[in-house]
């Protein structure tokens, strides 16, 4: 458990943590500096007054003074620059080769291709159960010899004690993906991905479904029509508002040729019984009862699963949260350090902080992704963190988990004089702007940057971040 596996970490991190406190000790104390101009004349041109902002540049190994601190100390709003606390927090506690299992359990007999009783999918938080996985999963069962169940699929997300959320509760947006809520049976993200491909010759453009949700009417096809791809999703008119329906009331431009568009599914409770339901059908199985929600019988789960279904290691899947910032992928992590709660992975996180880091510059935390309105960290403590990482044998894990600039993840089309030189967590909301992690400097020096922006005019102030990128990667 967390717990245990903490207080062995604990012990061989204390260096780390007295490491990490004298890193920081200079910026803790630099007096505060100008901004680079070119910085300070991006935020003119946003509107964001200087007040809003907070930076820290120091030598990734604590070497010397800050090279720019201003206003470090101050607690601000990093969205989801906090997954790096939460991805941290995993390596060092979990280790790296950490994986989440899903076991499948049989009741009954199988007797001419045909299960007489229940099949059990008991879900243990995998963050990156997908399409592909649970097509594996199901093909597994069949391979077992099962092409009929007499009985039911019960799908088990009881490892995970979290509340029911409205997807449109946090910023009115039900239908992004990065809305989806976190469970222990997390399939697909709870979305659906279509795939519009135009038909060569033809009038039409065809829509894959993937996964296919049983008891959801789909529409097959789009009109086709001429002019510029352009916002080719405003013109489809979709309608995604009823569970049972996906429909569209316009076309779909020729120009755009293939495209993919993943949405969340209008009815995020139903999710996993209609994608269990509709890809085991497609498969070709059987099944006289019903998927339903349900928890596997302590008799059963006392038993040996019929095969268990294991995830990517923790290294991997630390990678699709920071290259890309996963919000739902992040939470899982976050509740696995929790065993499945929210105040228990809090109090976990910030337990290793103390031991790790110290008691200075502590989180303020909430689910982890930084998909918050709550969560608070200063530029300081992020800065502590990534020290420490930098001192740790879990560097090139977390550091390669990092977008670089111009290249991939979430800084694949930022293109500037300091492409490919920074590996760097972005974060933002409607009023957050931030990015923080390691940059390469002149003469091969590592430095840590982390900038942070609170403004309501925060994401005209990006390109604000982009000139403190290139001025921390210049000589000088």
């Amino acid at each position: 458990m967390p717990f245990r596996v903490f207080s062995l970490a604990a012990r061989r991190t204390v260096l780390g943590a007295a490491l990490g406190a004298l890193l920081c000790a200079l910026a803790a104390t630099a007096p505060a500096q100008k901004l680079p101009p070119e910085m300070e004349a991006a935020l003119a041109r946003a509107k964001v007054p200087r007040e809003a902002v907070s930076v820290l540049l120091v030598d990734a190994q604590g070497q010397g003074a800050p090279r720019l601190s201003y206003r470090a100390n101050v607690p601000m709003n990093p969205a989801s620059v906090m997954k790096l606390v939460t991805t941290y927090a995993a390596l060092d506690l979990l280790g790296p080769a950490y994986t989440w299992n899903t076991p499948v359990f049989v009741e009954g007999a199988v007797r001419d291709g045909t299960l007489y009783g229940n099949l059990y999918i008991q879900g243990q938080g995998d963050p990156k159960l997908v399409l592909e996985r649970l097509w594996l999963l199901l093909r597994r069962v069949q391979g077992l010899g099962i092409r009929s169940i007499a009985g039911d699929v019960v799908l088990d997300r009881s490892a995970f004690e979290v509340a029911a959320v409205d997807p449109a509760s946090f910023d009115g947006e039900p239908l992004r993906p990065y809305n989806a809520a976190p469970d222990a049976l997390l399939i697909n993200f709870k979305s659906v991905v279509m795939t519009l491909a135009p038909e060569p010759g033809g009038s039409t453009a065809r829509i894959q479904y993937d996964p296919p949700l049983a008891g959801v009417q789909m529409q097959p096809s789009v009109p086709l029509v001429a002019g510029d791809c352009g916002d080719y999703r405003g013109a489809l008119k979709a309608d995604f508002s009823d569970p049972n329906r996906i429909r569209f009331a316009g076309a779909y431009p020729a120009s755009c040729g293939e495209k993919v568009w993943p949405v969340a599914y209008a009815d995020p409770g139903s999710y996993a019984v209609r994608a269990v339901q509709g890809l085991w059908q497609e498969l070709g199985g059987k099944l006289q009862g019903s998927v339903r929600m349900g928890v596997v019988p302590p008799a059963v789960a006392a038993g040996k699963p019929a095969f268990t279904v294991g995830s990517a290691p923790l290294a991997e899947v630390i990678r699709d949260i920071n290259k890309y910032s996963n919000n739902v992928m992040a939470q899982q992590v976050y509740l696995t350090l929790g065993s499945g709660r929210f105040d228990t992975a809090r109090n976990v996180v910030l337990g290793w902080w103390q031991e790790r880091m110290g008691p200075q510059d502590a989180p303020v935390l909430d689910n982890g992704s930084g998909l918050s309105r709550s969560e608070r960290i200063s530029a300081q403590g992020l800065a502590r963190l990534l020290q420490s990482a930098y001192a740790s044998p879990l560097m090139p894990e977390l550091m390669a988990s990092l977008p670089i600039t111009g290249v991939d993840g979430t800084l694949r089309r930022v293109k500037s004089r300091a492409t490919g030189s920074a590996h760097l967590k972005t974060g933002s909301l409607s009023d957050v702007v931030a990015v923080a992690g390691y940059v390469h400097g002149a003469g091969g020096k590592r430095q840590v940057l982390v900038a942070l922006i609170n403004h309501p005019n925060a994401k005209a102030a990006r390109p604000a971040l982009e000139a403190l990128v290139e001025w921390a990667a210049s000589p000088r």
